[in-house]
């Protein structure tokens, strides 16, 4: 039914129609340019959104690392605090020579005069312990000494 219509019209060839068919077409040329411009601004601004988001990402992803390894700091931070102050207390007990000399007695069976020691199993360990590691210490220092003097 359309076609029959259109074949019905025609077209006045004179200057109005001529101007008014330029102008429209004029008209779909800006339209068209103004699509393509705007779908380019478009283009370009989601690229920008895009490369933005991911360095927000990335950044967000340095944050989280950087707050694990902060806990882990804080968390090590605090086990040495501890640390220090259970060894500044050992440091303040061994300024007193009552202690260092209960200590004595206790760890290397020392004993005042007239008196006897009887170590128990357990000392007997704790003893054997501390004197393999005093050997082991020694023979360190033997090692590196005779080290330094071939050296030399």
């Amino acid at each position: 039914m359309m076609q029959g219509r259109d074949q019905k019209v025609t077209q006045l060839d004179n200057d109005f129609a001529k101007a008014q068919t330029a102008q429209l077409m004029k008209e779909h040329r800006q339209a068209v340019f103004r699509k393509r411009r705007l779908g380019f601004i478009f283009t370009i601004a989601l690229l920008i959104f895009g490369f933005v988001g991911f360095q927000l990402y990335q950044d967000y992803q340095q944050v989280q690392k950087l707050q694990t390894i902060k806990e882990e700091a804080v968390a090590d931070h605090d086990l040495v605090a501890k640390n220090v102050a259970t060894l500044e207390k050992e440091v303040a007990y061994l300024n007193d020579e009552d202690y260092v000399a209960k200590l004595a007695r206790n760890r290397f069976f020392y004993s005042k005069d007239g008196e006897t020691v009887y170590p128990t199993p357990e000392q007997n360990e704790a003893a054997d312990a501390v004197e393999k590691e005093v050997q082991k210490a020694l023979e360190d220092t033997h090692s590196s000494t005779a080290t330094t003097a071939d050296s030399q």
